[in-house]
């Protein structure tokens, strides 16, 4: 049970998880309070078996923290009576249950494939007494949590080192009443594109030689696919299947690489693949006595030569063989011929295109073994617009509507570049042969100086009763603020100082602007004059005005040496053999997003909105570590810790 807390001394209020109509909770409420435990666990190494795993946990150590368990977020804003200073909001919010129920909420972990059993990893079921490790799903949810609430991970920094990570994590939108997948034709359309990969994706004779991380690049690229041969029987020829997988392993691919919470889920998005007709059932060949699981959706069809029918079933054995029909090769688009950028069309497009004029025949219903769910809301016609794809938006070729000259075509450029880790970890090794690579690295370090300000967040488990006067949330934003006094100069020694190790070429006048203050400062702290450097314990005293004014400073600067990239480096980048080289690559895996484009921000038509209709859709969020940790495989470099 879940209460806040926003001040110390201020009301609180406690309220129950919403949970669903099949006894889960929420899939944001699953996803943050997951992320919460493993920042607040010390993940190391543990036996079982006579094995050790390293960055593991075990169910007592998982149930003690979730028996009570804080997590504290402060937020830096100015105060609105006097916008000159700066207040701190701090909201701490405790999670409170019993060690059963703890244990349940581990098993809707697992189900969401966040977690897994480190020496059973097939095992489904969370034990009394088992160890468990992040999976490459839950790592990069993880990531996202801890760059989103400004947490520190230096503790957790060596599973991001040393493990796969999802580097690609397809998002399906929800109903904000019930938190069910809102079925739509663009919505199986995008989702069975990423399933089934950009090619059929025959897993290579030598599987059994490669790594953990090829092993899971070599999944990540589409469900692993084999040819079935039929029994030859009395006057008939033996017939070939091509294009086939099994139902089970469709099933741990939805959970491992989509926003699906378990495997009933995926199944009913399996079963909505039968009814559009993209896959079909080949042999199920269990035994008469053998328990069958059978999951059917229903919905209406539009009629005449539509491969969509009114209902799908997708049968959940063991035995049971699916493979890829005509119609979904053509919706993969398998067949088509050199697909070059420029001839991709969106995910939204052709089939789908279908959603504008035949909305009945896709906002379903959907029933399965376990009982039949709530009907769709009628969600009405949705306007499908198509996003540009990072090819059109590199090479300046599109449409903005307004005011686009050649500069801000290049302005454009460098913020797509700065966006996607695998082009801003290829951009720096092109500056750093040109001898200005410290221009990226102090925009980088001032955006995530200036995010950090904003927020901050800690989550720890509270076995016994603080003592102390200040509560987990105050000690956390402390602790943070000599972080960021201690950040803030460390910028300042490395790219601004006379003589520093990375001194920028910057205009004189900005230059002045920030000594001049600093000088003010320090002088006033210290009552010495300022001598161009600044030691970090002259500096302890700064107050959050104070960094506030640097924080402006450095902005400014940041403009400047933004407008310098854009103008000068970026013309330059663009035409280079291995920049063109992985363009081409960036824009191919763009087809696994809605529209042609991938994103790491919020959807498009996020749930819970009041008076809005809403309409389904997908977005795809991007793993920064998974992305330049590939980007050096790709160039042959060892791999080193991120």
């Amino acid at each position: 049970m879940p209460a806040d807390q926003p001040d110390a001394g201020a009301a609180t209020s406690s309220h129950m998880m919403k949970t669903t109509k099949r006894g889960r909770p929420f899939l944001k409420d699953t996803l943050d309070l997951f992320a919460t435990l493993i920042v607040s666990l010390e993940l190391g190494p543990h036996k079982q078996f006579f094995r050790t795993f390293p960055n593991s946990f075990s169910t007592d150590e998982a149930c003690l923290n979730l028996a009570s368990l804080k997590f504290s977020q402060s937020n830096r804003g100015p105060d609105p009576r006097e916008p000159s200073r700066i207040v701190t909001t701090t909201t701490t919010t405790t999670f409170s249950m019993t060690r059963e129920m703890a244990k349940a909420m581990c098993q809707h972990f697992m189900d969401a494939r966040l977690i897994e059993n480190a020496a059973d990893p097939s095992s489904n079921l969370f034990k009394d007494r088992g160890v468990y490790v992040l999976t490459p799903k839950g790592l990069h949810v993880l990531e996202r949590f801890i760059s989103k609430n400004g947490i520190n991970s230096d503790h957790i920094s060596n599973v991001f080192a040393t493990q796969p990570i999802c580097m690609k994590l397809l998002h399906l939108e929800r109903r904000s009443s019930d938190d069910e997948i809102i079925v739509s034709q663009s919505v199986i359309t995008t989702l069975f594109r990423r399933f089934v990969g950009h090619k059929p994706n025959y897993p290579p004779q030598s599987q059994g030689q490669l790594d953990a991380y090829q092993q899971y690049h070599e999944r990540s690229k589409g469900i692993a696919l084999m040819d079935v041969q039929d029994k030859a029987q009395l006057g008939k020829t033996a017939m070939t299947h091509k294009y086939c997988f099994a139902a089970v392993s469709a099933l741990e691919w939805l959970c491992d690489f989509t926003s699906v919470v378990g495997r009933e889920e995926a199944a009913e998005m399996a079963a909505q693949f039968v009814r559009f007709g993209l896959i079909q059932l080949v042999s199920d060949k269990r035994k008469n006595n053998d328990s069958a699981i059978i999951f059917t959706v229903r919905g209406s069809a539009p009629g005449g030569n539509s491969p969509v029918s009114q209902h799908g079933e997708f049968r959940c054995t063991a035995k049971a063989i699916y493979r890829v029909t005509d119609e979904g090769r053509r919706v993969a688009r398998w067949d088509t011929p050199n697909r070059g950028p420029s001839s991709r069309d969106s995910p939204n497009a052709s089939s789908a295109n279908l959603a504008s004029t035949e909305r009945s025949s896709i906002e379903d219903s959907t029933e399965t073994s376990a009982g039949p769910a709530a009907d769709a809301p009628n969600a009405g016609e949705a306007k499908i617009q198509r996003r540009i794809s990072i090819h059109e938006k590199l090479n300046g070729s599109y449409d903005a509507d307004s005011k686009k000259s050649g500069k801000e075509s290049n302005t454009d450029r460098l913020k797509k570049i700065l966006e996607d880790p695998m082009l801003r970890s290829l951009f720096r090794e092109f500056l750093r042969g040109n001898f200005c690579e410290e221009n990226l690295s102090f925009w980088l370090d001032v955006e995530d100086f200036k995010r950090k300000f904003s927020i901050t967040s800690s989550a720890v488990a509270s076995t016994r009763p603080t003592t102390g006067k200040s509560t987990p949330g105050q000690a956390a934003m402390e602790r943070h603020h000599e972080s960021l006094i201690q950040t803030a100069f460390q910028i300042y020694n490395m790219y601004l100082a006379p003589a520093s190790q990375c001194e920028l070429n910057i205009d004189h006048g900005l230059r002045n602007e920030l000594v001049a203050y600093l000088s003010e400062v320090m002088t006033g702290l210290t009552g010495k004059a300022f001598q161009g450097r600044v030691e970090l314990e002259q500096a302890s005293a700064f107050n959050a005005t104070q960094l506030q004014t640097m924080i402006r400073l450095y902005g400014r600067i940041q403009t400047h040496v933004f407008r310098l990239m854009a103008t000068d480096s970026v013309p330059k980048f663009i035409k280079t053999p291995k920049f063109m080289a992985v363009r081409n690559w960036v824009d191919d895996d763009d087809n696994d997003a809605p529209g042609g484009g991938h994103t790491s921000y919020a959807p498009t038509h996020p749930p819970g909105l009041e008076d809005a209709e809403e309409v389904g859709g997908t977005y795809v969020t991007v793993s920064q570590a998974a992305s330049e940790k590939r980007h050096r495989q790709r160039e042959g470099w060892t791999d080193k810790p991120l």
